[in-house]
C-alpha cells in the first residue's frame, strides 16, 4: 500500500512539473503571438512619453523623467534652439506676373493714378516636355583640292552609343525608379498614355545598366574613402531576386556601409549573408565596425585583427521595449535609464561637441548610468525565463555588454547605428513598389545607383542636376578624372566655380 502511495505521489510531482513547464511554454508562446500581432498591426514607434513610463513604473511622473528644461549635463535651464521655418514657396522659383486692371482703367488709363497693388500667389506646374535633339553633322568638300575626302565633325561622346537615350532621359528614368520609387512597368505606361512614347521597360533597364557601369568608377572612389575612414556602421537588408540557381526566386541582401561624421553611404549587393560578404568592402579596412548582434560580424572580426566591433543601444532598447508587457516595471526602469543616455547625446549634438568632449561627458555622465544598468541586469537575470521576452532582452544586452560600452570610451562613435538604418529606408520603400530585382547581376546596378543618389541626398545636392551633368561628362573622361565626380567633390567644385 505504501509503495502505491509513494508511486502516486511521484507521478503527481511529475505531472505538476510537466504542468509548470507547459504553463511556462504557453506563456512564452502567448508573448510571441502578441509580439507578432503588434508587429503586423500595431504602431512601429518605440517612443514612450512620461505618462507611459509612469504607468509602467507605477511612480509619479516627476520621478520618471527630469524636468524638460534642465540639461542632463548641468543643473541650469537650457533653451532649445528653434530651427528657422522654411518658406512653403521658395523665392527662387521662376515667376510669371499677370497684371489685372479694372476695365475702367483699361479704357481710360490717363484718368487714373496707380496708388498700390495687392498680390495673390499660386503655384502652377508645366508637365514634363519630351523633345528630340538632333545632331546634324554637315559634310564639307574642299574647294582647293577636290581629291581630298569630305570632312565632317565627329559625334560627341554619348552615354548610349548607337541609341536614342540621352543623359537627361536616362537620369529621369533612374530618379523615377530609385528616388520616386516608380517601377519601370509603370514608367512605360506613363510614357505611352501621357506622351505617346513607346519605350519598353527592357530598354529602360538596359539603359540603367549602362549608366551604372559608367558610374562604377565613382562608386569605387566612394568605397576607397570609406575604407580609410576608420569607423563604419554596417547593416544589411533582404531583397528578393529572380533567376536564382535552380530556378525561381532567391533571397539577396543589400549591405549598407555608413560613416557618420562624413555622411558617406555605400551599398553593396550579395546573394548571401555570410561573413565572407564583408571581405570585398572591408579589404584593407582597420578600425571600428558598429553593428547589431548578427553572428556574421563576430565571425569576420575574429579572423581580422584590425577590425573591432561596437554594439548599438537602439537594438538593446528595442529588445526591452518589446518585453514591456511581460515585466512592465523593470522594462520601464530600463527604458528610463537608456532615455537618460539618449538625452545626454541630444545635448552633445546641440552643442556640436567633438570627440574629446563627447568622451569626457560620456565617462562622467553616461558611465554612471551604464554601471547602474549592468548591475540591475545581472541581479534580475535569474528572475525571468531565458526564452521569455524579458529573459531574451537581458541575455542579449549582457551578451553584448562589452561592445555596448565601446561608445562610452570612444568619442568618435555614436550611441547607436540608427544612421545606417536610416540609409536603408529608401531601399525598403523602393522594394515595396518594384518588389524584386530581376536578375542576380542586376543587384550590383541597384547598389551603385542607390549609393550615388543617397550620397547626393545627404549632401543636399539636387540629384537631377548631378546626374544630368555627370552622365553627360562621363563618356569623355578617364577613370582617374572620375575621382572629381564624387558627390562631395562635385558639389565643392560647383561652389568654387560659383564664387
Amino acid at each position: 500500500m505504501q509503495a502505491i502511495v509513494k508511486e502516486l505521489k511521484e507521478r503527481n510531482a511529475d505531472l505538476r512539473k510537466q504542468l509548470q513547464m507547459l504553463e511556462a511554454e504557453n506563456k512564452i508562446l502567448k508573448q510571441k503571438n502578441d509580439f507578432l500581432l503588434h508587429r503586423l498591426f500595431g504602431c512601429a514607434s518605440e517612443k514612450l512619453d512620461a505618462g507611459q513610463l509612469e504607468l509602467l513604473l507605477g511612480i509619479p511622473e516627476a520621478e520618471v523623467l527630469p524636468r524638460s528644461d534642465v540639461s542632463p549635463l548641468s543643473s541650469t535651464p537650457r533653451q532649445r534652439s528653434k530651427r528657422a521655418r522654411k518658406p512653403r514657396i521658395p523665392d527662387n522659383l521662376p515667376t510669371e506676373d499677370i497684371f489685372i486692371d479694372p476695365e475702367a482703367v483699361r479704357l481710360s488709363p490717363e484718368d487714373y493714378r496707380l496708388i498700390g497693388e495687392e498680390i495673390t500667389r499660386e503655384i502652377d506646374v508645366i508637365p514634363p516636355v519630351y523633345y528630340i535633339r538632333r545632331y546634324i553633322r554637315r559634310k564639307y568638300a574642299s574647294l582647293l583640292d577636290r581629291g581630298l575626302a569630305p570632312v565632317m565633325a565627329p559625334l560627341p561622346a554619348r552615354l548610349i552609343e548607337g541609341g536614342y537615350g540621352s543623359a537627361g532621359l536616362v537620369a529621369d528614368i533612374i530618379l523615377r525608379k530609385y528616388v520616386d520609387h516608380v517601377p519601370l512597368y509603370r514608367q512605360e505606361q506613363i510614357l505611352r498614355t501621357r506622351h505617346g512614347i513607346e519605350l519598353p521597360r527592357k530598354t529602360m533597364s538596359d539603359w540603367m545598366g549602362t549608366a551604372a557601369n559608367w558610374m562604377k568608377p565613382i562608386y569605387n572612389h566612394l568605397r576607397d574613402e570609406l575604407r580609410e575612414s576608420g569607423y563604419l556602421q554596417i547593416d544589411e537588408t533582404p531583397v528578393r531576386y529572380c533567376q536564382a540557381e535552380g530556378g525561381g526566386s532567391g533571397q539577396g541582401y543589400l549591405w549598407v556601409y555608413y560613416h557618420p561624421p562624413g555622411e558617406k553611404v555605400l551599398y553593396e549587393w550579395h546573394t548571401g549573408r555570410g561573413a565572407d560578404c564583408l571581405d570585398e568592402m572591408l579589404d584593407g579596412f582597420s578600425g571600428t565596425v558598429q553593428c547589431d548582434g548578427y553572428s556574421g560580424y563576430t565571425a569576420y572580426a575574429k579572423r581580422n585583427d584590425g577590425v573591432n566591433l561596437a554594439a548599438c543601444w537602439a537594438h538593446a532598447r528595442r529588445k526591452v521595449f518589446e518585453a514591456r508587457d511581460e515585466a512592465p516595471q523593470f522594462a520601464g526602469w530600463l527604458l528610463n535609464q537608456i532615455g537618460h543616455m539618449y538625452r545626454i547625446e541630444e545635448e552633445l549634438r546641440e552643442k556640436k561637441a567633438g570627440p574629446r568632449l563627447r568622451q569626457a561627458v560620456r565617462s562622467a555622465e553616461s558611465g554612471m548610468l551604464l554601471t547602474r544598468i549592468g548591475k540591475a541586469l545581472a541581479r534580475k537575470k535569474a528572475a525571468y525565463l531565458p526564452r521569455g521576452q524579458m529573459g531574451q532582452a537581458i541575455g542579449y544586452i549582457l551578451g553584448m555588454w562589452e561592445l555596448l560600452l565601446k561608445f562610452r570610451d570612444d568619442g568618435r562613435l555614436e550611441i547607436d547605428n540608427n544612421g545606417v538604418e536610416n540609409a536603408i529606408r529608401p531601399t525598403a520603400v523602393g522594394k515595396k513598389n518594384w518588389l524584386f530585382i530581376g536578375h542576380p547581376e542586376a543587384g550590383e546596378r541597384s547598389a551603385i545607383l542607390y549609393t550615388i543618389l543617397e550620397n547626393c541626398k545627404r549632401l543636399g545636392i539636387n540629384p537631377e542636376v548631378y546626374l544630368r551633368d555627370v552622365l553627360t561628362r562621363l563618356p569623355s573622361l578617364t577613370n582617374r578624372q572620375t575621382q572629381e565626380l564624387t558627390p562631395a567633390r562635385w558639389a565643392a567644385a560647383r561652389k568654387t566655380k560659383a564664387a
